[in-house]
Protein backbone atom coordinates (compact mmCIF):
# COMPACT_ATOMS: atom_id res chain seq x y z
CA UNK A 1 0.00 0.00 0.00
CA UNK A 2 1.45 3.36 -1.06
CA UNK A 3 1.09 6.70 0.70
CA UNK A 4 -1.31 7.80 -2.04
CA UNK A 5 -3.57 4.80 -1.35
CA UNK A 6 -3.61 5.63 2.35
CA UNK A 7 -4.42 9.25 1.58
CA UNK A 8 -7.35 8.18 -0.63
CA UNK A 9 -8.69 5.87 2.10
CA UNK A 10 -8.40 8.43 4.89
CA UNK A 11 -9.85 11.35 2.91
CA UNK A 12 -12.77 9.25 1.59
CA UNK A 13 -13.73 7.79 4.97
CA UNK A 14 -13.25 11.01 6.95
CA UNK A 15 -15.25 13.02 4.41
CA UNK A 16 -18.17 10.61 4.49
CA UNK A 17 -18.28 10.50 8.30
CA UNK A 18 -18.15 14.29 8.70
CA UNK A 19 -20.83 14.75 6.03
CA UNK A 20 -23.16 12.27 7.74
CA UNK A 21 -22.69 13.81 11.18
CA UNK A 22 -23.26 17.29 9.75
CA UNK A 23 -26.52 16.24 8.09
CA UNK A 24 -27.80 14.53 11.26
CA UNK A 25 -27.03 17.32 13.70
CA UNK A 26 -30.71 18.31 14.23
CA UNK A 27 -32.07 14.80 14.97
CA UNK A 28 -32.39 15.05 18.76
CA UNK A 29 -35.58 13.04 19.29
CA UNK A 30 -36.80 9.49 18.73
CA UNK A 31 -38.48 10.16 15.40
CA UNK A 32 -35.43 12.02 14.16
CA UNK A 33 -32.93 9.47 15.49
CA UNK A 34 -34.74 6.39 14.17
CA UNK A 35 -36.86 7.67 11.24
CA UNK A 36 -35.29 10.96 10.09
CA UNK A 37 -38.55 12.72 11.07
CA UNK A 38 -40.26 10.88 8.15
CA UNK A 39 -38.94 13.56 5.81
CA UNK A 40 -36.84 11.86 3.11
CA UNK A 41 -37.62 11.90 -0.65
CA UNK A 42 -37.86 8.67 -2.65
CA UNK A 43 -34.34 8.77 -4.07
CA UNK A 44 -32.81 8.96 -0.58
CA UNK A 45 -35.10 6.13 0.50
CA UNK A 46 -33.88 4.10 -2.51
CA UNK A 47 -30.23 4.75 -1.76
CA UNK A 48 -30.77 3.99 1.92
CA UNK A 49 -32.49 0.69 1.10
CA UNK A 50 -29.76 -0.31 -1.35
CA UNK A 51 -26.99 0.87 0.94
CA UNK A 52 -28.41 -1.14 3.84
CA UNK A 53 -28.64 -4.31 1.76
CA UNK A 54 -25.38 -3.86 -0.18
CA UNK A 55 -22.91 -4.32 2.64
CA UNK A 56 -19.16 -4.87 2.49
CA UNK A 57 -20.05 -8.55 2.18
CA UNK A 58 -21.67 -7.83 -1.20
CA UNK A 59 -18.58 -6.17 -2.68
CA UNK A 60 -15.96 -8.26 -0.88
CA UNK A 61 -17.53 -11.72 -1.10
CA UNK A 62 -19.74 -11.35 -4.22
CA UNK A 63 -16.91 -11.54 -6.80
CA UNK A 64 -15.38 -14.42 -4.82
CA UNK A 65 -18.71 -16.25 -4.90
CA UNK A 66 -18.76 -15.97 -8.71
CA UNK A 67 -15.10 -17.01 -8.92
CA UNK A 68 -15.89 -20.21 -7.02
CA UNK A 69 -19.44 -21.02 -8.16
CA UNK A 70 -20.21 -18.90 -11.20
CA UNK A 71 -23.06 -16.49 -11.84
CA UNK A 72 -25.92 -18.66 -10.60
CA UNK A 73 -26.07 -16.78 -7.31
CA UNK A 74 -27.87 -13.96 -9.18
CA UNK A 75 -30.98 -16.19 -9.32
CA UNK A 76 -31.30 -15.60 -5.58
CA UNK A 77 -32.67 -12.12 -6.46
CA UNK A 78 -35.20 -13.13 -9.13
CA UNK A 79 -38.12 -13.00 -6.70
CA UNK A 80 -37.23 -9.48 -5.54
CA UNK A 81 -39.20 -7.33 -8.05
CA UNK A 82 -42.46 -9.18 -7.37
CA UNK A 83 -41.87 -8.88 -3.62
CA UNK A 84 -41.46 -5.10 -3.99
CA UNK A 85 -44.87 -4.87 -5.69
CA UNK A 86 -46.58 -6.84 -2.89
CA UNK A 87 -44.90 -4.73 -0.19
CA UNK A 88 -45.95 -1.49 -1.91
CA UNK A 89 -49.56 -2.67 -2.07
CA UNK A 90 -49.87 -4.24 1.38
CA UNK A 91 -47.14 -3.24 3.82
CA UNK A 92 -46.33 0.39 3.02
CA UNK A 93 -49.79 1.98 3.32
CA UNK A 94 -50.55 0.08 6.51
CA UNK A 95 -47.31 0.93 8.32
CA UNK A 96 -47.52 4.58 7.25
CA UNK A 97 -51.17 4.86 8.25
CA UNK A 98 -50.46 3.54 11.75
CA UNK A 99 -47.36 5.77 12.12
CA UNK A 100 -45.39 2.91 13.65
CA UNK A 101 -41.73 3.14 14.60
CA UNK A 102 -41.18 -0.60 14.03
CA UNK A 103 -43.03 -3.19 11.99
CA UNK A 104 -43.72 -5.18 15.15
CA UNK A 105 -45.86 -2.48 16.74
CA UNK A 106 -48.55 -3.44 14.24
CA UNK A 107 -48.58 -7.03 15.55
CA UNK A 108 -49.63 -5.92 19.03
CA UNK A 109 -52.44 -3.85 17.53
CA UNK A 110 -53.51 -6.82 15.42
CA UNK A 111 -52.79 -9.71 17.82
CA UNK A 112 -51.32 -9.21 21.30
CA UNK A 113 -48.15 -8.28 23.15
CA UNK A 114 -46.63 -11.76 23.25
CA UNK A 115 -46.81 -12.13 19.46
CA UNK A 116 -45.18 -8.76 19.03
CA UNK A 117 -42.44 -9.66 21.52
CA UNK A 118 -41.74 -13.04 19.88
CA UNK A 119 -41.48 -11.56 16.37
CA UNK A 120 -39.30 -8.70 17.52
CA UNK A 121 -37.07 -11.15 19.39
CA UNK A 122 -36.63 -13.32 16.28
CA UNK A 123 -35.67 -10.22 14.31
CA UNK A 124 -33.20 -9.06 16.96
CA UNK A 125 -31.57 -12.48 17.14
CA UNK A 126 -30.98 -12.98 13.43
CA UNK A 127 -30.16 -9.33 12.63
CA UNK A 128 -27.75 -9.07 15.57
CA UNK A 129 -25.82 -12.15 14.44
CA UNK A 130 -25.90 -11.08 10.77
CA UNK A 131 -24.53 -7.65 11.68
CA UNK A 132 -21.72 -9.27 13.61
CA UNK A 133 -20.79 -11.21 10.48
CA UNK A 134 -20.91 -7.94 8.53
CA UNK A 135 -18.41 -6.36 10.93
CA UNK A 136 -16.06 -9.25 10.22
CA UNK A 137 -16.00 -8.43 6.48
CA UNK A 138 -14.09 -5.10 6.67
CA UNK A 139 -11.96 -6.56 9.45
CA UNK A 140 -10.69 -9.08 6.90
CA UNK A 141 -9.25 -6.18 4.91
CA UNK A 142 -7.32 -4.64 7.78
CA UNK A 143 -6.15 -8.03 8.98
CA UNK A 144 -4.98 -8.96 5.50
CA UNK A 145 -3.23 -5.63 4.86
CA UNK A 146 -1.34 -5.43 8.14
CA UNK A 147 -1.29 -9.00 9.42
CA UNK A 148 -3.20 -7.83 12.48
CA UNK A 149 -4.86 -10.33 14.77
CA UNK A 150 -8.50 -10.60 13.70
CA UNK A 151 -9.67 -10.36 17.35
CA UNK A 152 -8.32 -6.82 17.80
CA UNK A 153 -9.22 -5.86 14.25
CA UNK A 154 -12.89 -6.69 14.92
CA UNK A 155 -12.80 -4.53 18.04
CA UNK A 156 -11.25 -1.60 16.15
CA UNK A 157 -13.66 -1.85 13.22
CA UNK A 158 -16.70 -2.31 15.47
CA UNK A 159 -15.63 0.55 17.73
CA UNK A 160 -15.40 3.00 14.81
CA UNK A 161 -18.84 1.91 13.61
CA UNK A 162 -20.36 2.33 17.06
CA UNK A 163 -19.07 5.92 17.36
CA UNK A 164 -20.40 6.78 13.91
CA UNK A 165 -23.86 5.21 14.44
CA UNK A 166 -24.41 6.36 18.02
CA UNK A 167 -23.60 9.92 17.06
CA UNK A 168 -25.59 10.17 13.83
CA UNK A 169 -28.69 7.98 13.88
CA UNK A 170 -30.79 7.19 10.80
CA UNK A 171 -30.28 10.58 9.17
CA UNK A 172 -26.51 10.16 9.12
CA UNK A 173 -27.05 6.69 7.65
CA UNK A 174 -29.36 7.95 4.88
CA UNK A 175 -27.29 10.93 3.78
CA UNK A 176 -23.94 9.14 3.87
CA UNK A 177 -25.38 6.22 1.88
CA UNK A 178 -26.33 8.73 -0.82
CA UNK A 179 -22.66 9.59 -1.37
CA UNK A 180 -21.38 6.10 -0.62
CA UNK A 181 -23.28 4.38 -3.41
CA UNK A 182 -22.15 6.89 -6.02
CA UNK A 183 -18.52 6.30 -5.05
CA UNK A 184 -19.06 2.54 -4.77
CA UNK A 185 -20.57 2.12 -8.24
CA UNK A 186 -17.93 4.31 -9.86
CA UNK A 187 -15.13 2.35 -8.19
CA UNK A 188 -16.63 -1.05 -9.09
CA UNK A 189 -16.95 -0.03 -12.75
CA UNK A 190 -13.33 1.05 -12.67
CA UNK A 191 -12.38 -2.30 -11.11
CA UNK A 192 -14.20 -4.17 -13.88
CA UNK A 193 -12.44 -2.06 -16.50
CA UNK A 194 -9.04 -2.72 -14.92
CA UNK A 195 -9.56 -6.50 -14.87
CA UNK A 196 -10.06 -6.44 -18.64
CA UNK A 197 -7.20 -3.98 -19.18
CA UNK A 198 -4.79 -6.21 -17.25
CA UNK A 199 -5.51 -9.23 -19.46
CA UNK A 200 -2.72 -10.24 -21.90
CA UNK A 201 -2.40 -8.43 -25.22
CA UNK A 202 -5.06 -9.38 -27.77
CA UNK A 203 -7.29 -10.79 -24.99
CA UNK A 204 -10.38 -8.66 -24.49
CA UNK A 205 -13.71 -8.59 -22.67
CA UNK A 206 -15.47 -11.07 -24.97
CA UNK A 207 -12.51 -13.47 -24.78
CA UNK A 208 -12.69 -13.38 -20.98
CA UNK A 209 -16.42 -14.10 -21.10
CA UNK A 210 -15.80 -16.96 -23.53
CA UNK A 211 -13.30 -18.53 -21.15
CA UNK A 212 -15.62 -18.03 -18.18
CA UNK A 213 -18.51 -19.56 -20.12
CA UNK A 214 -16.56 -22.62 -21.25
CA UNK A 215 -15.41 -23.26 -17.68
CA UNK A 216 -18.97 -23.07 -16.34
CA UNK A 217 -18.91 -19.64 -14.69
CA UNK A 218 -21.65 -17.98 -16.79
CA UNK A 219 -24.35 -20.25 -15.42
CA UNK A 220 -26.85 -17.43 -14.94
CA UNK A 221 -29.93 -19.66 -15.30
CA UNK A 222 -29.94 -23.18 -13.87
CA UNK A 223 -32.90 -25.53 -13.55
CA UNK A 224 -31.85 -27.40 -10.42
CA UNK A 225 -32.71 -30.74 -12.06
CA UNK A 226 -30.42 -33.77 -12.20
CA UNK A 227 -30.74 -37.28 -13.57
CA UNK A 228 -32.63 -38.16 -10.38
CA UNK A 229 -35.05 -35.24 -10.74
CA UNK A 230 -35.22 -31.89 -8.99
CA UNK A 231 -32.50 -31.36 -6.38
CA UNK A 232 -34.08 -29.64 -3.39
CA UNK A 233 -30.65 -29.16 -1.88
CA UNK A 234 -29.43 -27.13 -4.88
CA UNK A 235 -28.95 -23.66 -3.44
CA UNK A 236 -29.36 -21.48 -6.52
CA UNK A 237 -31.65 -22.26 -9.42
CA UNK A 238 -34.49 -20.52 -11.22
CA UNK A 239 -37.18 -22.06 -8.99
CA UNK A 240 -35.51 -21.50 -5.64
CA UNK A 241 -34.69 -17.96 -6.79
CA UNK A 242 -38.17 -16.99 -7.98
CA UNK A 243 -40.18 -18.76 -5.26
CA UNK A 244 -37.80 -18.96 -2.29
CA UNK A 245 -36.25 -15.61 -3.19
CA UNK A 246 -39.71 -14.03 -3.34
CA UNK A 247 -40.57 -15.15 0.18
CA UNK A 248 -37.16 -14.14 1.50
CA UNK A 249 -37.35 -10.68 -0.12
CA UNK A 250 -40.93 -10.24 1.07
CA UNK A 251 -39.87 -10.93 4.62
CA UNK A 252 -36.60 -9.01 4.49
CA UNK A 253 -37.96 -5.81 2.94
CA UNK A 254 -41.44 -6.03 4.47
CA UNK A 255 -40.81 -7.22 8.04
CA UNK A 256 -37.10 -6.75 8.85
CA UNK A 257 -36.78 -3.49 10.78
CA UNK A 258 -33.42 -2.74 9.14
CA UNK A 259 -35.35 -2.29 5.88
CA UNK A 260 -38.76 -1.23 7.19
CA UNK A 261 -36.98 1.55 9.06
CA UNK A 262 -35.62 2.78 5.75
CA UNK A 263 -38.92 3.21 3.91
CA UNK A 264 -40.64 4.57 7.02
CA UNK A 265 -38.29 7.56 6.72
CA UNK A 266 -40.11 8.64 3.53
CA UNK A 267 -42.39 11.68 3.36
CA UNK A 268 -45.45 9.67 2.30
CA UNK A 269 -46.68 6.44 0.67
CA UNK A 270 -45.69 7.55 -2.82
CA UNK A 271 -42.09 8.26 -1.84
CA UNK A 272 -41.84 4.92 0.02
CA UNK A 273 -43.24 3.02 -2.96
CA UNK A 274 -41.00 4.72 -5.50
CA UNK A 275 -37.93 3.90 -3.42
CA UNK A 276 -38.92 0.24 -3.08
CA UNK A 277 -39.94 -0.25 -6.72
CA UNK A 278 -36.75 1.32 -8.02
CA UNK A 279 -34.80 -0.98 -5.73
CA UNK A 280 -36.58 -3.95 -7.31
CA UNK A 281 -35.54 -2.77 -10.77
CA UNK A 282 -31.92 -1.92 -9.95
CA UNK A 283 -30.87 -4.71 -7.58
CA UNK A 284 -30.66 -7.58 -10.10
CA UNK A 285 -28.48 -5.68 -12.64
CA UNK A 286 -26.32 -4.44 -9.79
CA UNK A 287 -25.73 -7.93 -8.41
CA UNK A 288 -25.22 -9.28 -11.92
CA UNK A 289 -22.43 -6.77 -12.49
CA UNK A 290 -20.74 -7.56 -9.17
CA UNK A 291 -20.78 -11.28 -9.97
CA UNK A 292 -19.57 -10.56 -13.50
CA UNK A 293 -16.49 -8.92 -12.01
CA UNK A 294 -15.83 -12.22 -10.24
CA UNK A 295 -16.07 -14.10 -13.55
CA UNK A 296 -13.65 -11.63 -15.15
CA UNK A 297 -11.24 -12.11 -12.24
CA UNK A 298 -11.52 -15.87 -12.75
CA UNK A 299 -10.68 -15.43 -16.46
CA UNK A 300 -7.79 -13.13 -15.52
CA UNK A 301 -6.29 -15.83 -13.28
CA UNK A 302 -6.27 -18.26 -16.20
CA UNK A 303 -3.43 -16.14 -17.57
CA UNK A 304 -1.78 -15.37 -14.22
CA UNK A 305 -0.41 -17.55 -11.43
CA UNK A 306 -3.16 -18.34 -8.91
CA UNK A 307 -1.99 -18.50 -5.29
CA UNK A 308 -2.36 -21.67 -3.23
CA UNK A 309 -4.67 -19.60 -1.05
CA UNK A 310 -5.99 -16.10 -1.63
CA UNK A 311 -5.66 -15.61 2.14
CA UNK A 312 -1.94 -14.85 2.26
CA UNK A 313 -1.82 -15.18 6.06
CA UNK A 314 -2.64 -18.90 5.72
CA UNK A 315 0.33 -19.38 3.38
CA UNK A 316 2.55 -17.54 5.84
CA UNK A 317 1.33 -19.67 8.77
CA UNK A 318 1.95 -22.88 6.82
CA UNK A 319 5.45 -21.77 5.79
CA UNK A 320 6.27 -21.04 9.43
CA UNK A 321 5.17 -24.49 10.56
CA UNK A 322 6.65 -28.01 10.53
CA UNK A 323 4.93 -28.46 7.15
CA UNK A 324 7.17 -25.90 5.44
CA UNK A 325 8.91 -28.50 3.25
CA UNK A 326 5.60 -30.07 2.23
CA UNK A 327 4.15 -26.67 1.36
CA UNK A 328 7.18 -25.74 -0.74
CA UNK A 329 6.92 -29.00 -2.70
CA UNK A 330 3.20 -28.44 -3.12
CA UNK A 331 3.87 -24.90 -4.32
CA UNK A 332 6.40 -26.18 -6.87
CA UNK A 333 3.91 -28.67 -8.33
CA UNK A 334 1.16 -26.05 -8.27
CA UNK A 335 3.35 -23.53 -10.12
CA UNK A 336 3.88 -26.14 -12.83
CA UNK A 337 0.11 -26.53 -13.26
CA UNK A 338 -0.26 -22.74 -13.34
CA UNK A 339 2.30 -22.49 -16.13
CA UNK A 340 0.53 -25.12 -18.21
CA UNK A 341 -2.81 -23.46 -17.58
CA UNK A 342 -1.54 -20.09 -18.83
CA UNK A 343 -0.26 -21.63 -22.05
CA UNK A 344 -3.48 -23.52 -22.73
CA UNK A 345 -5.58 -20.42 -21.97
CA UNK A 346 -3.64 -18.47 -24.61
CA UNK A 347 -4.08 -21.30 -27.12
CA UNK A 348 -7.80 -21.46 -26.33
CA UNK A 349 -8.18 -17.69 -26.87
CA UNK A 350 -6.27 -17.94 -30.17
CA UNK A 351 -8.56 -20.77 -31.34
CA UNK A 352 -11.61 -18.67 -30.53
CA UNK A 353 -10.28 -15.71 -32.53
CA UNK A 354 -9.36 -17.97 -35.47
CA UNK A 355 -12.83 -19.54 -35.40
CA UNK A 356 -11.49 -23.08 -34.98
CA UNK A 357 -14.25 -24.93 -33.10
CA UNK A 358 -12.42 -28.26 -32.87
CA UNK A 359 -9.29 -26.68 -31.40
CA UNK A 360 -11.43 -24.51 -29.15
CA UNK A 361 -13.19 -27.58 -27.78
CA UNK A 362 -9.92 -29.45 -27.28
CA UNK A 363 -8.25 -26.58 -25.44
CA UNK A 364 -11.31 -25.89 -23.30
CA UNK A 365 -11.28 -29.53 -22.10
CA UNK A 366 -7.57 -29.25 -21.30
CA UNK A 367 -8.22 -26.01 -19.41
CA UNK A 368 -10.98 -27.67 -17.37
CA UNK A 369 -8.70 -30.57 -16.52
CA UNK A 370 -5.89 -28.25 -15.44
CA UNK A 371 -8.26 -26.19 -13.28
CA UNK A 372 -9.48 -29.39 -11.64
CA UNK A 373 -5.88 -30.42 -10.95
CA UNK A 374 -5.10 -26.97 -9.54
CA UNK A 375 -8.07 -27.19 -7.17
CA UNK A 376 -6.75 -30.53 -5.87
CA UNK A 377 -3.49 -28.84 -4.87
CA UNK A 378 -5.44 -26.01 -3.25
CA UNK A 379 -7.49 -28.59 -1.34
CA UNK A 380 -4.31 -30.26 -0.10
CA UNK A 381 -3.05 -26.89 1.11
CA UNK A 382 -6.35 -26.29 2.95
CA UNK A 383 -5.88 -29.58 4.76
CA UNK A 384 -2.41 -28.53 5.86
CA UNK A 385 -3.76 -25.14 6.96
CA UNK A 386 -6.33 -26.81 9.19
CA UNK A 387 -3.48 -28.48 11.05
CA UNK A 388 -1.49 -25.29 11.68
CA UNK A 389 -4.04 -22.47 11.87
CA UNK A 390 -7.43 -21.77 13.46
CA UNK A 391 -8.32 -19.41 10.60
CA UNK A 392 -11.04 -20.19 8.08
CA UNK A 393 -9.44 -22.07 5.19
CA UNK A 394 -12.22 -21.08 2.75
CA UNK A 395 -10.58 -18.21 0.88
CA UNK A 396 -13.61 -17.18 -1.20
CA UNK A 397 -13.89 -13.93 0.76
CA UNK A 398 -10.27 -13.04 -0.12
CA UNK A 399 -10.38 -13.51 -3.92
CA UNK A 400 -11.34 -9.96 -4.87
CA UNK A 401 -9.28 -8.38 -2.10
CA UNK A 402 -6.21 -10.33 -3.23
CA UNK A 403 -6.69 -9.12 -6.82
CA UNK A 404 -7.08 -5.51 -5.64
CA UNK A 405 -3.92 -5.68 -3.52
CA UNK A 406 -1.73 -7.35 -6.11
CA UNK A 407 -2.77 -5.87 -9.44
CA UNK A 408 -4.66 -2.58 -9.23
CA UNK A 409 -2.72 0.68 -9.69
CA UNK A 410 -1.91 3.17 -6.95
CA UNK A 411 -4.88 5.29 -5.97
CA UNK A 412 -7.53 2.93 -7.34
CA UNK A 413 -6.33 0.29 -4.89
CA UNK A 414 -6.99 2.68 -2.02
CA UNK A 415 -10.35 3.72 -3.44
CA UNK A 416 -11.54 0.10 -3.80
CA UNK A 417 -10.57 -0.69 -0.22
CA UNK A 418 -12.24 2.54 0.95
CA UNK A 419 -15.53 1.66 -0.77
CA UNK A 420 -15.62 -1.72 0.93
CA UNK A 421 -15.33 0.15 4.23
CA UNK A 422 -18.05 2.56 3.10
CA UNK A 423 -20.39 -0.29 2.22
CA UNK A 424 -19.72 -1.83 5.61
CA UNK A 425 -20.40 1.37 7.51
CA UNK A 426 -23.59 2.12 5.61
CA UNK A 427 -25.20 -1.29 6.09
CA UNK A 428 -23.94 -1.92 9.63
CA UNK A 429 -24.93 1.55 10.82
CA UNK A 430 -28.45 1.02 9.47
CA UNK A 431 -28.62 -2.41 11.13
CA UNK A 432 -27.44 -1.08 14.52
CA UNK A 433 -29.95 1.75 14.25
CA UNK A 434 -32.78 -0.73 13.57
CA UNK A 435 -31.67 -3.04 16.40
CA UNK A 436 -31.72 -0.13 18.83
CA UNK A 437 -35.11 1.03 17.52
CA UNK A 438 -36.71 -2.38 17.94
CA UNK A 439 -35.21 -2.91 21.39
CA UNK A 440 -36.28 0.49 22.66
CA UNK A 441 -39.75 0.65 21.04
CA UNK A 442 -40.77 -3.01 21.29
CA UNK A 443 -39.38 -3.76 24.75
CA UNK A 444 -37.97 -0.88 26.79
CA UNK A 445 -40.74 1.63 26.17
CA UNK A 446 -43.46 -0.94 26.88
CA UNK A 447 -42.08 -2.07 30.21
CA UNK A 448 -40.71 1.12 31.76
CA UNK A 449 -42.18 4.38 32.91
CA UNK A 450 -42.51 7.24 30.45
CA UNK A 451 -39.78 9.86 30.30
CA UNK A 452 -39.30 13.02 28.25
CA UNK A 453 -38.05 12.99 24.66
CA UNK A 454 -34.50 13.98 25.64
CA UNK A 455 -34.17 11.01 27.98
CA UNK A 456 -35.59 8.69 25.30
CA UNK A 457 -33.04 10.01 22.84
CA UNK A 458 -30.17 9.33 25.27
CA UNK A 459 -31.47 5.85 26.08
CA UNK A 460 -31.69 5.00 22.37
CA UNK A 461 -28.01 5.81 22.00
CA UNK A 462 -27.18 3.46 24.87
CA UNK A 463 -29.06 0.65 23.14
CA UNK A 464 -27.17 1.37 19.93
CA UNK A 465 -23.93 1.06 21.91
CA UNK A 466 -25.09 -2.20 23.50
CA UNK A 467 -25.93 -3.80 20.18
CA UNK A 468 -22.63 -2.63 18.75
CA UNK A 469 -20.77 -4.48 21.51
CA UNK A 470 -22.89 -7.60 20.93
CA UNK A 471 -22.10 -7.55 17.20
CA UNK A 472 -18.37 -7.22 17.90
CA UNK A 473 -18.65 -10.35 20.05
CA UNK A 474 -20.36 -12.23 17.20
CA UNK A 475 -17.68 -11.04 14.75
CA UNK A 476 -15.05 -12.83 16.83
CA UNK A 477 -16.58 -16.18 15.79
CA UNK A 478 -17.28 -15.34 12.13
CA UNK A 479 -13.98 -16.82 10.95
CA UNK A 480 -15.35 -20.27 11.80
CA UNK A 481 -18.19 -20.15 9.25
CA UNK A 482 -16.41 -22.16 6.56
CA UNK A 483 -18.30 -20.53 3.66
CA UNK A 484 -18.50 -17.23 1.83
CA UNK A 485 -19.88 -14.42 4.00
CA UNK A 486 -22.57 -13.53 1.46
CA UNK A 487 -23.93 -17.08 1.71
CA UNK A 488 -23.62 -17.22 5.50
CA UNK A 489 -25.72 -14.08 6.03
CA UNK A 490 -28.46 -15.26 3.67
CA UNK A 491 -28.57 -18.74 5.19
CA UNK A 492 -28.90 -17.27 8.68
CA UNK A 493 -31.72 -14.96 7.61
CA UNK A 494 -33.62 -17.82 5.98
CA UNK A 495 -33.83 -19.66 9.30
CA UNK A 496 -36.05 -16.88 10.66
CA UNK A 497 -37.50 -14.84 7.79
CA UNK A 498 -40.10 -17.41 6.71
CA UNK A 499 -41.63 -17.64 10.17
CA UNK A 500 -41.65 -13.87 10.64
CA UNK A 501 -43.28 -13.43 7.24
CA UNK A 502 -45.90 -16.07 8.09
CA UNK A 503 -46.92 -14.09 11.18
CA UNK A 504 -47.44 -10.95 9.11
CA UNK A 505 -49.34 -12.78 6.36
CA UNK A 506 -51.73 -14.18 8.95
CA UNK A 507 -52.09 -10.68 10.41
CA UNK A 508 -52.93 -9.20 7.00
CA UNK A 509 -55.15 -11.83 5.45
CA UNK A 510 -56.60 -14.20 8.09
CA UNK A 511 -58.61 -11.86 10.28
CA UNK A 512 -60.19 -14.61 12.41
CA UNK A 513 -56.85 -15.94 13.68
CA UNK A 514 -56.09 -14.86 17.24
CA UNK A 515 -52.81 -13.91 18.84
CA UNK A 516 -52.54 -17.13 20.85
CA UNK A 517 -52.95 -19.31 17.75
CA UNK A 518 -50.37 -17.45 15.69
CA UNK A 519 -47.93 -17.26 18.62
CA UNK A 520 -47.79 -21.03 19.13
CA UNK A 521 -47.83 -21.62 15.39
CA UNK A 522 -44.74 -19.43 15.04
CA UNK A 523 -42.93 -21.26 17.86
CA UNK A 524 -43.66 -24.67 16.32
CA UNK A 525 -42.80 -23.48 12.80
CA UNK A 526 -39.45 -22.07 13.96
CA UNK A 527 -38.56 -25.40 15.61
CA UNK A 528 -39.56 -27.17 12.37
CA UNK A 529 -37.39 -24.95 10.17
CA UNK A 530 -34.33 -25.30 12.41
CA UNK A 531 -34.85 -29.07 12.62
CA UNK A 532 -35.05 -29.42 8.83
CA UNK A 533 -31.96 -27.30 8.33
CA UNK A 534 -29.82 -29.13 10.89
CA UNK A 535 -31.34 -32.60 10.39
CA UNK A 536 -27.98 -34.20 9.50
CA UNK A 537 -26.52 -33.08 12.83
CA UNK A 538 -29.46 -34.18 14.97
CA UNK A 539 -29.39 -37.82 16.04
CA UNK A 540 -32.20 -39.90 14.57
CA UNK A 541 -33.28 -37.30 12.00
CA UNK A 542 -30.91 -38.08 9.15
CA UNK A 543 -33.84 -39.58 7.22
CA UNK A 544 -35.27 -36.09 6.63
CA UNK A 545 -34.60 -34.63 3.15
CA UNK A 546 -31.80 -32.13 2.51
CA UNK A 547 -33.44 -28.85 1.53
CA UNK A 548 -31.69 -25.71 0.32
CA UNK A 549 -31.88 -22.69 2.62
CA UNK A 550 -34.02 -20.59 0.23
CA UNK A 551 -36.88 -23.09 0.54
CA UNK A 552 -36.82 -22.59 4.33
CA UNK A 553 -38.47 -19.20 3.75
CA UNK A 554 -41.39 -20.87 1.97
CA UNK A 555 -41.66 -23.68 4.52
CA UNK A 556 -41.60 -21.28 7.48
CA UNK A 557 -44.27 -18.98 6.05
CA UNK A 558 -46.69 -21.74 5.07
CA UNK A 559 -46.09 -23.63 8.32
CA UNK A 560 -47.23 -20.60 10.34
CA UNK A 561 -50.31 -20.13 8.15
CA UNK A 562 -51.42 -23.79 8.20
CA UNK A 563 -50.66 -24.27 11.89
CA UNK A 564 -52.56 -21.07 12.76
CA UNK A 565 -55.64 -22.32 10.93
CA UNK A 566 -55.36 -25.65 12.74
CA UNK A 567 -54.60 -24.38 16.25
CA UNK A 568 -57.29 -21.70 16.09
CA UNK A 569 -59.91 -24.47 16.34
CA UNK A 570 -58.54 -25.44 19.75
CA UNK A 571 -58.10 -21.93 21.14
CA UNK A 572 -60.75 -20.11 23.11
CA UNK A 573 -61.94 -16.86 21.62
CA UNK A 574 -59.86 -13.90 22.80
CA UNK A 575 -61.52 -11.95 25.60
CA UNK A 576 -60.73 -8.65 23.92
CA UNK A 577 -60.82 -7.64 20.28
CA UNK A 578 -57.53 -6.56 18.64
CA UNK A 579 -56.99 -2.85 18.28
CA UNK A 580 -56.64 -3.12 14.51
CA UNK A 581 -57.93 -5.42 11.77
CA UNK A 582 -56.48 -5.38 8.26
Amino acid sequence: MSNIDWLVIIVTLAGIILYGLYKSRTSKNLEGYFLSNRSLPWYLVLLSIMGTQASAITFLSGPGQAYADGMRFVQYYFGLPLAMVVICITFVPLFNKLKVFTAYEFLEKRFDSKTRSLTSFLFLLQRGVSTGISIYAPSIILSSLFGWDIFWTNILMGGLLIIYTVAGGSKAVAYTQQIQLVIIFAAMFMAGYMVVKLLPDNIGFTDALHIGGKLGKLNVITSGTTEKGFDWNDRYNIWSGVIGGFFLALSYFGTDQSQVGRFLTAQNNTESRLGLLMNGLIKIPMQFFILLIGVLVFAFYQFQATPLSFNSSLVQDANNSIYKGTVQELQHQYDSINGQKQQVALQFAAAVKADQPEAEERYSKELKTLNTEAEKYRAQFKQISRNVSSKDTNDTNYVFLSFVKEYLPVGLKGLLIAIIFLAAWGSIAAALNSLAASTFIDFHKRFSKEVDSTAEYRMSKWYTLGWGLFCILVAQFANQLGQSLIEAVNVLGSLFYGVILGIFLVAFYLKRISGTAVFWSAVIAEVLVITLFFNEKIAGLSFLPDISFLWMNVIGAFAVILLSLTIQGFVKKETSEPAYQF
